[in-house]
């Protein structure tokens, strides 16, 4: 799904304080969903196997500052890519990164005493947890500020080479997993958080959203609005 700038015109009108409150409550909600993915076991997105596979290579740094160096990174790249288009602003990216980071050591505190056995258990955690991730992600476009480093990055290649968004989407997730893959094998002699889960949150998140988007969509319809466009 590629990020858009067209806000619902009642966001359009919000003060921009409301907006930051919308946006930080959809990060606390994704970051949620991610612990809950993680307590499930059976595989997580891209970029989360990537963080976790590194707690346990080196534990003393949380995943929450794993992932915020990820974005730091994410942001040098960005510059690099594309240095001109390179603006002060962009280091507001680190705002939600760094609440991200936060709320994410958080939940996974909050959730740490999740300890299931029974795997269609871990399977329905898994559904609800990459649900409330889409949700999260959902109400951070309505509210339409700052992209994080990440997709900062993907739109900035987007930009420079005129590929497809969703593909270069897809090959940098794709070269997440084969980090994290890699690592795990040189680090660990394994492969970790790569499983039948990592698949289904790349197909569910986006239908999630999709569902989202239609339901908004019916009830603006109800009020005599405007649909909300979001791009794919």
């Amino acid at each position: 799904m590629q990020p858009t700038n067209a806000a619902p015109a009642e966001l359009q009108g919000s003060s921009l304080t409301k907006r930051w409150i919308l946006y930080l409550v959809g990060i606390y909600i994704l970051t949620l969903g991610v612990s809950l993915a993680i307590r499930a076991g059976i595989g997580i997105s891209p970029q989360s196997s990537l963080t976790r596979v590194m707690t346990v290579i080196q534990p003393n740094l949380s995943q929450g500052t794993y992932n915020f160096l990820l974005e730091l990174f994410m942001l040098l790249l960005t510059y690099l890519v594309l240095p001109k288009d390179f603006k002060l602003k962009n280091f507001a990216s680190l705002i939600p990164a760094l609440a991200l980071a936060f709320f994410l050591d958080f939940n996974l505190s909050l959730t740490g005493f999740i300890k299931l056995d029974v795997y269609y258990t871990k399977l329905l955690l898994l559904v609800f947890g990459d649900a409330a991730l889409a949700f999260g992600l959902f109400l951070m476009i309505q509210a339409n500020l700052v992209l994080m480093p990440i997709d900062m990055f993907v739109n900035t290649v987007f930009k420079r080479t005129g590929k497809k968004w969703g593909n270069i989407k897809t090959v940098f997730d794709c070269s997440l997993l084969v980090l994290a893959a890699c690592i795990g094998l040189i680090f660990l002699h394994k492969i970790m958080f790569i499983r039948e889960g990592t698949i289904l949150n790349a197909i569910l998140v986006g239908q999630y959203i999709k569902l989202y988007t239609y339901l908004l969509n019916r009830s603006r319809a109800k009020k005599g609005l405007d649909p909300k466009v979001v791009k794919h």
